[in-house]
C-alpha cells in the first residue's frame, strides 16, 4: 500500500511539480551555473547505496558550507525546493515520500546496532525527524525519531507527516544545527543510550 499510495501522489500532482522543477532549474543554472544537481552516493534500504539528486544550492568549489551557500540556496533549501528531484527516486523505488532521511554511506559503520536499524525501510524525502526539528536536532535525537517511525509506521502516520511537511514549507524552521550552515558531520555514537517513543 506505501508503495502504490507513494506511486498516486507523485503522479498525479506532477502537473503540479514538473513545471516547478523547470523553473527552478533553470534558476539554478542562472544562479549558480552547471550542474544543476548534485549527486551524492547515499545508504537506502538495507544500506544498499543508491546515487540521490537534488537541485544544487551551494557554489562549486572545496570551501567550507557556510561560504559556498549563497543567499539563493539558502531559500531552495528553507523552501524545500531542492529536493524536487528525489520525485525521481522515489519512481525508482530507491526511495519513499516518507521515511528516514537517506544518509551519505560513509556513516554505515559509525551506526550502533539500533541506529542501524533506520535501514529497515526505504528513506524518505521527509521524515518523522524533519518534522519534529530537522536539523535543530543533534544526530542522536535524530536516528531516535527515526526508529520510532520504523516501529510505528503506517499509511496514517505517512499522511500526518505529509500534511505537517506542508505546513513546515510555509512556516520553515530547523533548517541548520546550531552554528553550522547545514548539519554537523556524524561521527557516531559510542552507546545506544535508552529510547523514547516519540509516536
Amino acid at each position: 500500500m506505501k508503495r502504490i499510495f507513494d506511486l498516486l501522489i507523485v503522479i498525479v500532482f506532477a502537473p503540479l511539480w514538473l513545471p516547478v522543477a523547470g523553473v527552478v532549474a533553470l534558476a539554478v543554472w542562472l544562479k549558480l551555473g552547471r550542474p544543476v544537481l548534485f549527486a551524492q552516493d547515499r545508504a537506502g534500504l538495507n544500506g544498499r547505496t543508491f546515487t540521490l539528486r537534488k537541485f544544487r544550492s551551494m557554489l562549486e568549489g572545496d570551501g567550507p558550507d557556510e561560504t559556498r551557500l549563497t543567499r539563493f540556496g539558502r531559500f531552495l533549501r528553507a523552501s524545500s525546493l531542492d529536493e524536487l528531484p528525489e520525485l525521481w527516486n522515489v519512481l525508482k523505488g530507491e526511495m519513499s515520500l516518507v521515511g528516514p532521511r537517506p544518509l551519505p554511506v560513509r556513516y554505515l559503520d559509525r551506526y550502533t546496532h539500533e541506529q542501524n536499524r533506520r535501514h529497515e525501510v526505504l528513506p524518505g524525502i521527509t521524515g518523522w525527524a524533519q518534522v519534529n526539528g530537522r536539523n535543530s536536532l543533534d544526530w542522536e535525537t535524530k536516528f531516535r525519531y527515526d526508529v520510532d517511525y520504523v516501529d510505528s509506521r503506517s499509511l496514517w502516520l505517512d499522511v500526518k507527516i505529509l500534511f505537517m511537511t506542508a505546513w513546515q514549507v510555509i512556516a520553515p524552521r530547523g533548517i541548520n544545527h546550531e552554528g553550522e550552515a547545514t548539519m554537523c558531520e556524524f561521527t557516531g555514537t559510542k552507546t545506544d543510550g535508552p529510547r523514547e517513543v516519540k509516536i
